[in-house]
């Protein structure tokens, strides 16, 4: 029997890309899906989808930079299902841009999702992982977390931030039987190359999209860490497109 059936698992960022392809596999699994983000269509959509194929999702529209509502979406699934047993916090931007832009919106942006959504998740899943003794909590770095490139110098600090914040986790929970794993993708199909505005920096990103590999791909990465026995922790994963060198 697969150790992922019947398991609550909270993905934020659920409505496309990594989001969506993980609660996809993980539904296949027998996984009790709470699914969060901000497009209420989308997440429908992939509700029916999951439930047309036999599969257990629930969804709350949720912005991950309100607290109160990530507080509320922790609520809304032990309300659902009695127990939260996975968070992958997926959600994310990444709108590149050289310093000398002074795009100060977009480092905010970047900041309140990638860095206190992150935060936000965790806080509000940690007092009931805390009183089972038991959780994983799953944050998506990204290679960008590892290296630092021009023109990404604050989603690279993001990133790292969020390798940091699960390193802590980790060590501050290991005694409470609570999971920390980091995923850091490399080029991904999504939408993120969206979020981009600096019109200079744009064409070299897409281009390296152009070679991109499927969301599919760190879904199953996903799958795989939640999938382990609990006494065993899969702690950091890099995963990138074999022909990507950075």
């Amino acid at each position: 029997m697969s150790n992922t059936k019947d398991k609550v698992v909270i993905i934020t960022g659920a409505s496309s890309g990594i989001g969506e392809a993980t609660a996809k596999e993980l539904a296949s699994k027998g996984a009790k899906l709470v699914l969060a983000a901000r497009r209420e269509g989308r997440l429908q959509q992939l509700q029916k989808e999951i439930e047309k194929n036999d599969g257990k999702a629930i969804y709350k529209v949720t912005d991950v930079t309100s607290h109160e509502q990530m507080e509320e979406l922790a609520e809304y699934a032990l309300k659902e299902f009695g127990k939260i047993d996975v968070l992958v916090n997926n959600a994310g931007v990444m709108p590149h841009s050289f310093l000398f832009k002074k795009k100060i919106e977009d480092w905010d942006k970047m900041i309140d999702v990638n860095i206190k959504g992150v935060l936000y998740g965790i806080a509000a899943v940690l007092p009931t992982m805390r009183e089972q003794k038991s959780g994983h909590i799953i944050n998506l770095s990204s290679v960008a977390g590892h290296v630092v490139g021009a023109g990404s110098t604050v989603y690279a600090g993001t990133k790292f931030a969020v390798r940091a914040i699960s390193e802590g986790l980790r060590k501050e929970e290991a005694g409470n039987n609570i999971r920390s794993t980091i995923i850091s993708p490399g080029a991904v199909t999504s939408e993120l190359i969206e979020s981009i505005t600096d019109m200079d920096l744009k064409p070299g990103i897409e281009e390296i999209y152009k070679g991109a590999i499927d969301a599919e791909s760190i879904a199953r990465a996903i799958a795989f860490a939640i999938e382990q026995p609990s006494d065993v922790a899969i702690n950091e994963m890099l995963i990138r497109p074999t022909h990507q060198e950075r």
